[in-house]
């Protein structure tokens, strides 16, 4: 397959625009549902039932829409994905009781599918020796969406907490305007697969895939610990740093937005080189290794020099995720791309839901025991045995030069 630069410009501007959306609430989401809830602890876990809500709309209607953009292509499915966010937005905007949070929640899980279409996308147009640089670069897309959008969160927030959601929405909405009238699609008729079926509404059914390829059967435990571990992250950061340290949405706004732009630079600047001298392996290790530590300085972190190190170790965790994502993709055929990252994101899913809610309550129970850094504990344990675990799929993968990983694993 030849590259296709152009293409790979639309969809990395479309992913910034969405991840832009994103960023905005992050400062203030927390805040209104303690609002709505009453107080911390049960705001804190009212965020764990959202976001598994959230997830378990996703794991059944992800992978749907994954198929659906084998089948159709990318661009629709894209399109339809970012009016759903949209639509959240509004309703979290105006929403005057948690039970309208909770339906906002369930529209985005329904239609939040616009990950898994950005990798398939990436996929189609990216020759197999450049995916993991530009699984990068899409990692670096969200870095700078996440320099932008909760530094201009935290800003609005200041003029009330449902002002960024507007200002969410209307980005969105932009999106789609941009989708509909400049993002060409991405996979061409010939390389469409079969009409959809009955046995494709079945969520559990694309889990399958991670068994047909070998690598991904052995990833799928991984998958799971590191998920796990990364939902103490984003489900307790913004009640951790106003609990602990009385932040603000701004002063949010900005540790997000820097460590935004150390993400950018780490994917954007410095993934490519550091595949280049020391391959997918120690790539993969260092990355894994790196968030294991940021666990752990954030779980004794009380002050706001503390939390900025964290950062700055964490950031180089993001050398791991394209470079699994890159090392996945070359195990698929090319038909079936939107296929296994629909399975991918379901997976995520699935830990998603479970994820929160633990993640909320063990940080819950913290609070009760004046221990605040009882959640990131937990991702710091979680971390470490999926490095672990890990390091040992890889001593079992063949591989050629400086750890680098050739071909199709033959399980």
């Amino acid at each position: 397959m030849r590259s296709r630069p152009a293409a790979l410009i639309f969809i990395l501007l479309t992913a910034l625009i969405d991840i832009v959306g994103i960023g905005i609430i992050i400062p203030v989401l927390p805040g209104l549902v303690k609002e709505l809830a009453g107080s911390e602890v049960a705001g804190a876990r009212t965020i764990g039932v959202l976001t598994a809500a959230y997830a378990v709309m996703q794991f059944i209607f992800a992978p749907i829409l994954g198929v659906l953009s084998d089948r159709f292509g990318r661009r629709p499915v894209l399109l339809f994905a970012l009016t759903g966010m949209g639509l959240d937005y509004l309703l979290l905007a105006f929403a005057p009781n948690l039970a309208w949070l909770f339906v906002g929640r369930v529209i985005a899980g329904i239609t939040g599918a616009s990950l898994t279409v950005a990798n398939a996308y990436i996929a189609d147009v990216s020759a197999p020796e450049e995916r993991a640089k530009n699984f990068g670069l899409l990692g670096a897309m969200f870095g700078v969406g996440f320099i932008l959008g909760p530094a201009l969160g935290g800003f609005l927030g200041e003029y009330g907490l449902r002002v960024p959601f507007l200002a969410a929405a209307a980005l969105t909405g932009l999106n789609v305007l941009y989708g509909l009238f400049v993002l060409p699609e991405s996979l061409p008729a010939s390389s469409r697969g079969k009409a959809m079926r009955r046995s494709d509404l079945n969520p559990l059914l694309p889990l399958r895939a991670l068994g047909e390829y070998p690598i991904l059967r052995s990833l799928a435990l991984v998958f799971v610990l590191l998920g796990l571990a990364g939902q103490t992250i984003f489900s307790t950061w913004v009640l951790y740093t106003e609990g602990t340290l009385s932040w603000t949405p701004a002063q949010n706004g900005v540790a997000l937005a820097f460590f935004g732009l150390l993400t950018a630079a780490v994917q954007g600047g410095l993934i490519g080189p550091f595949m280049a001298r020391f391959g997918e392996r120690r790539t993969i290790m260092t990355g894994l290794v790196s968030s294991t530590l940021e666990f752990l300085v954030l779980s004794v972190a009380r002050s706001g020099a503390l939390l900025y190190a964290s950062l700055v170790v964490g950031a180089l965790g993001g050398l791991a995720n394209p470079a699994i994502q890159g090392l996945i993709s070359k195990q698929v055929d090319e038909t079936e791309q939107g296929r296994v990252q629909g399975a991918i994101t379901s997976l995520n899913s699935l830990v998603a839901v479970v994820g929160p809610i633990l993640a909320t309550n063990v940080y819950a129970l913290g609070v009760g025991r004046s221990f605040h850094g009882s959640a990131f504990l937990m991702g710091a344990v979680l971390s470490l045995a999926g490095t672990l675990l890990m390091l040992n799929v890889l001593r079992g993968i063949p591989g050629t030069g400086r750890g680098e990983v050739s071909g199709r694993v033959v399980g």
